[in-house]
């Protein structure tokens, strides 16, 4: 199969001076998604969602924000309850307009220790019920959890349920080129821009969509580094059915990376991070590199 190639054009990182946008568009034949819906009844302390446990975990409502007031759990002089994340926010109770305090409410501590709460991710989907201990570890890797725009840099602050990603980055990330076919060119221009820039596109195979992101940062003393990866736009558990080869690729040299696909959900800064993608600094780009511009090689394959 012939490779297909599009130029990608960079893009700043929010707060890098100069900011510069590209220039692509997006072509997907992907039609908008219904919005997912579902949520899941809350069982507690082993009773059912409609008895006596449910009524118990509604008394930890924060009257802020509405959700659950865990231990340590702190009232004011009349007894009211408000979250930790709300109290300090807080300058007198919400419920009364009392005095916050510190007055520890162990009763109520010692009552949470035996209700089950529901993962706050329900309204996605996820039916389990946990002890206020298990709560925060579930939910930091719920599969039910939002999705967020994986696209590089803070600026979007987008997320919502996997079957509405695609649509997202249609209406509101247009400049993305997507390409379709398992083997393919990202060829990203002008790479000796100075700063922090992205380089992103989308590539369509075997019924899927993955995103491909290059990333240029200043690590120390000036010392500029790339990072390549490459996303699925699915799960965790989806993106063990592929695998992706980097390959920068010229002048009688080769440098290549194969490696799983991440999740968006999972995103990649953790991986820029651990230097766990195709890695390389400015003197290996221009080995490679062509007039400014470097080209490289992305295969997508099933395993």
């Amino acid at each position: 199969m012939s490779n297909l190639s599009n130029k990608i054009n960079p893009k700043r990182r929010e707060g890098a001076p100069n900011s510069s946008s590209s220039s692509s568009s997006l072509n997907s034949n992907n039609s908008a998604v219904n919005a997912a819906s579902g949520g899941s009844n809350v069982n507690t302390a082993g009773l059912p969602p409609d008895g006596i446990g449910a009524d118990l975990a509604s008394l930890f409502e924060c009257p802020v924000c509405f959700d659950y007031v865990l231990p340590p759990i702190l009232q004011c002089s009349s007894g009211h309850l408000v979250c930790v994340s709300c109290r300090s926010k807080l300058t007198c109770c919400p419920t009364c307009r009392g005095p916050l305090g510190n007055i520890r409410n162990l009763a109520m501590e010692k009552v949470a220790t035996n209700v089950k709460f529901p993962c706050k991710h329900s309204g996605y989907g996820c039916t389990a019920s946990l002890l206020y201990t298990e709560k925060s570890e579930h939910e930091e890797t719920c599969e039910y959890r939002p999705y967020l725009c994986p696209c590089p840099g803070a600026s979007c602050k987008w997320q919502g349920p996997l079957e509405l990603v695609l649509t997202h980055l249609m209406m509101s990330h247009k400049t993305i080129t997507t390409l379709q076919g398992e083997d393919i060119v990202f060829l990203a221009t002008d790479i000796n821009l100075p700063g922090a820039v992205d380089w992103v596109m989308m590539q369509s195979c075997f019924g899927h969509h993955f995103m491909l992101v290059l990333e240029k940062q200043e690590k120390y003393d000036g010392h500029q580094q790339f990072f390549a990866i490459v996303q699925l736009i699915g799960s965790r558990k989806e993106a063990e059915n592929f695998a992706y080869r980097l390959e920068l690729n010229g002048n009688r040299r080769r440098l290549t990376w194969e490696a799983m696909p991440r999740s968006i959900h999972e995103g990649v800064a953790s991986a820029i991070l651990n230097s766990d993608c195709l890695v390389f600094d400015t003197s290996i780009a221009q080995l490679f590199a062509d007039n400014g511009n470097l080209g490289i090689n992305v295969t997508i394959s099933i395993v």
